[in-house]
């Protein structure tokens, strides 16, 4: 399996308001980066975006180590998720679990694509190079949100 670095982020101008996600990836000497936007979305939402942009893009299986600075992410995917199927997707206050349709996508991913995912909790706006990078980038996604900067291509 070829080793893939993977840095996350989402950014919001408001929460809820404009919103980017941004993705590095680093396999080798190869680079890689990702951002998008929508207008109206939350801050979670799009850090959620950002590893299931990121996860889509790999063409074949990897061993990943995945660098996000979201708790919620890391949490969600590390801690809350399984309690959350058993639970049918409701929280342990027997609420529904918010951006629901995110988490079953990611959950997807992460279950049938073969990849070996390390989740890395890294603490964001505190100079790693790769967290910084990746915010960068999800403040693009803002900008093509709200029409200042063309999409990138594909």
């Amino acid at each position: 399996m070829n080793p893939v670095e993977i840095y996350t982020d989402g950014a919001c101008k408001g929460n809820p308001g404009p919103g980017g996600w941004g993705v590095l990836m680093r396999a080798g000497a190869h680079v890689k980066e990702l951002y998008g936007g929508e207008l109206a979305t939350t801050n979670n939402r799009m850090e959620l975006m950002a590893v299931i942009q990121a996860l889509q893009s790999l063409r074949r299986p990897c061993a990943v180590t995945l660098h996000v600075d979201s708790q919620y992410v890391l949490k969600g995917m590390t801690e809350w998720l399984a309690g959350w199927k058993a639970k049918g997707w409701r929280t342990a206050t027997k609420q529904p679990v918010k951006n629901v349709e995110l988490w079953q996508t990611l959950d997807e991913l992460v279950n049938r694509s073969g990849h070996q995912i390390q989740w890395r909790w890294v603490r964001g706006h505190d100079g790693d190079p790769g967290n910084e990078r990746a915010d960068a980038l999800a403040n693009l996604g803002v900008e093509v949100a709200l029409g200042r900067r063309p999409a990138p291509a594909v």
